[in-house]
């Protein structure tokens, strides 16, 4: 299920694996395994990329990144299969993702002696870029007839649960996402407070955008652990984060003259 309306969908360079992820969502519909399940899998199997990077089994780390991003789109389709929304499994999955990337680029830290300050910035700069192309997704999503609506620029609100989750489950696990993600989502909204105002995006622009689609991000750091450019990790998602001011440049001062 698609969270755009087909005027709008474009080409998501970050989610390459929605078609198996799909595939493997329509197998285990009518199973006991619930979209949590799946998301506690690629919480271990993030855990054992970071493993294997610690060890050197460099190959095997990129190919366990993919298989992360493969196993993250699961879960949501999973849910939507089963017509079985979740704030535990939401809430879960954006806060799986936070760790499961510093201890990333902590483990390669650790092998290559990169300072605590580059470490820090990479991650940093890493999460500014996924907040950018999902804030971007999410007006996409709210501002057009047939998206899917459930997701928000800013959660301020506590949820309450579903008959079938523990509310508070879901208050720890809704706070730690506002105490790990709001700060970032702030800083993006004041770099671009107008960009809810705008009818559509060019798909195009949306395609360009999704570079910084956490997808993409872990599909960059297999290849460069699988090629040993593992040195080289950490520097370039720090240099990587240039685009995000060029992309706000274009969506404030070029698109918005085209009245999007």
């Amino acid at each position: 299920m698609s969270k755009l309306s087909d005027q709008e969908k474009f080409l998501d360079v970050s989610d390459y694996g929605r078609p198996i992820a799909v595939f493997f969502a329509n197998l285990l519909k009518n199973t006991w395994v619930t979209p949590v399940h799946v998301t506690l899998l690629f919480g271990i199997c993030g855990s054992a990329a970071i493993y294997c990077i610690l060890k050197g089994y460099f190959v095997l780390a990129g190919i366990l990144l993919i298989v992360k991003s493969i196993i993250d789109a699961i879960d949501g389709e999973l849910s939507r299969a089963k017509n079985r929304p979740s704030y535990t499994g939401r809430y879960l999955d954006s806060v799986f993702d936070v760790f499961l990337n510093f201890g990333f680029l902590l483990a390669i830290s650790s092998i290559t002696e990169a300072s605590w300050t580059n470490t820090l910035l990479a991650f940093f700069c890493i999460q500014l870029q996924c907040t950018l192309y999902n804030y971007y997704y999410v007006i996409l999503r709210n501002n057009t007839a047939g998206g899917d609506s459930t997701s928000n620029i800013f959660e301020v609100k506590k949820p309450i649960a579903f008959s079938y989750e523990n509310q508070t489950i879901v208050n720890i696990l809704f706070y730690s996402y506002v105490l790990l993600y709001g700060l970032f989502d702030h800083i993006v909204y004041y770099l671009d407070y107008e960009a809810h105002k705008a009818s559509s995006f060019p798909k195009h622009f949306m395609t360009a955008l999704s570079c910084y689609g956490l997808g993409f991000q872990l599909l960059l750091m297999a290849v460069m652990l699988a090629l040993g450019l593992v040195t080289y990790i950490i520097p370039f998602f720090i240099l990587y984060s240039v685009f995000l001011f060029i992309f706000i440049i274009i969506r404030r001062n070029v698109l918005k003259q085209f009245g999007v």
